[in-house]
């Protein structure tokens, strides 16, 4: 996929495409930063319009991917094109290291569709990106999220504190096994 004149690289699994965030998915990322299980999960970005949505996206997404070749992708399915959600590799303020974060349109959870994007993901960071370890951070109420964690094999390591924040996470890891 190319933006802004360069091309970044997107994956295929058997029911999924992913790839970059694009401002062309700014219809869709409003929908979805604003949905209830974001909000619960993730929290509020102040992304109320589509425009908005769109700015979101070249000032916090495009920055990461031009820096480090990966960033959030979204999530799209093979069979008819729907854009279902994201997945992506962050290199977060505040967190040592590069987590994998997902979510998904609630119409499209408990389909198996987070674990295959994320699983994906995974191993294109360890493999593609030579990454040495992932992390991940999730509120202690998200048990989905904890539960497609470790089913990724991640483990729990602490409790920690992102700036600025004063929710508790969990924060797991991984490492890479070469």
């Amino acid at each position: 996929m190319i933006i802004d004149g360069k091309k970044y690289s997107f994956f295929e699994t058997e029911r999924l495409l992913i790839r970059p965030c694009a401002a062309e998915d700014a219809e869709f990322i409003h929908a979805l930063l604003n949905c209830n299980t974001w909000l619960k999960y993730i929290g509020e970005r102040n992304v109320k319009s589509v425009e908005e949505a769109e700015t979101y996206i070249k000032e916090k997404m495009y920055p990461q991917l031009k820096r480090l070749g990966f960033g959030n992708y979204t999530v799209i399915r093979n069979t008819d094109g729907a854009k279902i959600g994201t997945c992506g590799l962050h290199d977060r303020e505040g967190l040592e290291g590069v987590d994998i974060g997902f979510a998904l349109l609630p119409k499209f959870e408990k389909q198996g569709y987070a674990f295959e994007a994320a699983n994906e993901l995974l191993k294109q960071g360890f493999n593609l990106f030579r990454l040495k370890q992932l992390n991940a951070i999730t509120l202690p109420i998200n048990k989905s999220s904890r539960k497609l964690l470790e089913k990724l094999g991640l483990q729990f390591e602490k409790m920690i504190n992102l700036p600025n924040d004063k929710e508790k996470l969990m924060f797991y890891s991984l490492r890479a096994t070469s």
